[in-house]
């Protein structure tokens, strides 16, 4: 059976995040995308949202990791939220893309795209 998927599209968070020593005393946006790999079906077929894949828990828990971090990198972030999803909300395989908007002249966002089973 192929897999379902739950997504959430341009999550914005808050964050300490980048490389510069400027970067280390500020809170810059940046733009999360995940795709979650999951089976609805139960959820579906009950109309019960104690058995779906509760996306505001999520964007909450992700919201909140990405306002407490402080990496260096944003690839160090994309890790950790797809350890922290895959984790605590049982996805079986999810994507994470961490844009960081304004990063680089004459670019809307720079980022990182990973996959996780």
């Amino acid at each position: 059976m192929m897999p379902d998927t739950v997504f959430i599209d341009g999550l914005q968070v808050r964050a300490v995040i980048g490389i510069y020593a400027w970067e280390r005393s500020v809170l810059q946006d940046l733009r999360i995308d995940l795709r979650m790999d999951t089976n609805i079906g139960a959820a579906a077929a009950a109309d019960d949202i104690d058995l779906a894949l509760d996306y505001d828990a999520i964007a909450g828990r992700v919201t909140a990791l990405a306002g407490a971090s402080r990496y260096k990198l944003i690839e160090s972030l994309a890790e950790e939220i797809a350890r922290t999803v895959l984790g605590e909300f049982g996805v079986k395989r999810l994507m994470v893309r961490v844009t960081k908007p304004g990063a680089v002249a004459n670019a809307r966002g720079v980022g990182v795209e990973i996959e996780r089973p």
